[in-house]
């Protein structure tokens, strides 16, 4: 099991590599929704904005803390989150399967898997 340190850690990560894509990248992704990321196994939810393929202001709320509501919201074990943020899980399969729950629009869905 993953810590919460190495999950935010994996945050960053993926901030910073969304927070990389060249400008026509970023225009094919234009989508700005609040977003959270709940892992059961920390007793931890994650929550922040993704905003032109942007994560920002990602705070954490720890056990069973409320954050606010979000339009999309991804529930994901610690070592899978790691995995899905390092590219050794791949988004769909581990949605189809099981692993990952995602509650948000088909069309959010669809956004998502293109940025992951």
């Amino acid at each position: 099991m993953a810590t919460k340190s190495e999950c935010a850690e994996a945050l960053d990560r993926l901030a910073a590599k969304m927070g990389g894509l060249d400008d026509s990248s970023r225009d094919r992704h234009r989508l700005e929704r609040t977003v959270s990321c709940q892992v059961p196994d920390l007793d931890v939810t994650f929550h922040g904005t993704l905003k032109d393929a942007r994560l920002l202001n990602v705070t954490s709320y720890d056990n069973g803390a409320k954050p606010p509501q979000a339009q999309i919201r991804l529930t994901i074990p610690s070592d899978d989150l790691l995995k899905l943020v390092d590219g050794s899980l791949n988004f769909i399969s581990a949605w189809t399967s099981g692993r990952i729950k995602v509650n948000a629009s088909f069309g959010d869905l669809i956004k998502l898997r293109k940025i992951f």
